[in-house]
């Protein structure tokens, strides 16, 4: 990695790149990038851990509420997910739907990276007939509901800081096989034009992540949805969230063997790199790409008025091996102040739906 990272560098104008460009080639490139190695990110023996690898019921939930959103709304049930990882997500959604919904389905799989292609097809069994595509353009024109689960965090960013009141953004350079920062005058325009459509002010040395690809990902979205459902799980901070104090010096981490790394530079190729997501930037585009902003919730909050409660076995089991006492506890661990839910919430959006309705009246 740091070879070919070494040739980037030496071939830009400046001898330096931006952290846009290093992240896609930490994390994306077809040989070295960390999501195409053919390697364990997910769980116990990797980096990180997310919702639908605690328990199945994340996934068993989210098919029982579509199923209804499709029946309230005439929409078609076919379901798309972005970047569907080791599919375990994928697998307890169908193991639900054919258990208890027992109606046809249409499941795809938007997914580039070789290694989880391979994991997904060792575990959702061949009869469900899930549909694996390299990116959105091959849907076109998609119905249905259109979902990701830490997509947006994972997309390469550009970094700038606010120093004696000048903006200067944040590059990457190479010594000594070592990547070293290098602050530069910010001059591309399409990050000042993304100061001036957020309205965002930086305080002196305060650090922020810029997410140019977030715009491209939601026109890409929009324009292979005809009509249907966008539902955007992730962590990340409003527009007020992010003048906080604690937030000065950006949200851009790292995670290896499961521990945060705040310098990004470390293990390229090996590490996960991470951002928090700009909410309302998110919003504010996707009105302007025809995806109508529906609710935001966090994911505690969206489990419970999915139903969540109903799958609560209430009976008392000695055995706290069992099944039934296993599935109680995630169900806590997921609704639970200090769960894991807490840092997550949904962002979701609708296109050509007049009165969608997602959620039974309480």
């Amino acid at each position: 990695m740091i070879t070919y990272l070494k040739s980037l560098i030496s071939n830009s104008p400046t001898n330096l790149i931006s952290y846009a460009e290093y992240m896609e080639a930490a994390l994306y490139h077809p040989k070295y990038g960390y999501y195409m190695k053919d390697k364990q990110k997910i769980g116990s023996q990797g980096d990180f851990i997310t919702t639908s690898n605690i328990s199945d019921i994340y996934g068993r939930i989210v098919a029982k509420w579509f199923a209804s959103v499709c029946k309230k709304n005439d929409l078609e049930a076919n379901f798309c997910e972005i970047g569907a990882g080791n599919g375990r997500f994928a697998h307890a959604f169908l193991q639900e739907w054919e258990n208890s919904i027992k109606a046809p389905i249409n499941y795809m799989i938007v997914e580039s990276s070789p290694y989880h292609l391979k994991l997904q097809n060792e575990l959702i069994p061949p009869h469900h007939n899930v549909l694996q595509v390299n990116n959105l353009e091959e849907l076109e024109p998609f119905e249905g509901l259109v979902f990701s689960n830490e997509l947006f965090d994972a997309l390469p960013v550009h970094v700038i800081e606010k120093e004696n009141g000048q903006l200067y953004e944040v590059m990457v350079g190479l010594k000594n096989e070592t990547l070293y920062e290098e602050k530069v005058l910010l001059t591309n325009p399409a990050i000042h034009s993304f100061l001036e459509e957020f309205m965002l002010e930086l305080k002196d040395e305060q650090r922020i992540e810029v997410p140019l690809l977030m715009e491209v990902m939601v026109q890409d979205i929009s324009r292979a949805l005809t009509k249907g459902i966008v539902v955007t799980a992730d962590y990340g901070y409003t527009k007020e969230d992010w003048k906080h104090p604690s937030r000065k010096k950006g949200s851009l981490r790292g995670y290896y063997q499961h521990q945060m790394i705040d310098n990004v530079l470390e293990h390229p190729g090996e590490m996960d790199i991470t951002t928090h997501i700009h909410f309302d930037w998110l919003i504010q585009k996707g009105e302007l790409a025809e995806l109508v902003f529906h609710s935001k919730l966090r994911q505690d909050e969206f489990l419970l008025k999915a139903g969540i409660l109903k799958e609560l076995e209430n009976h008392y089991d000695p055995n706290p091996f069992s099944e039934a006492a296993k599935r109680n506890r995630a169900i806590r661990s997921l609704i639970m102040p200090s769960g894991i839910s807490s840092f997550f919430h949904l962002i979701i959006q609708q296109k050509g739906i007049i009165d969608v309705n997602l959620f039974e009246e309480v």
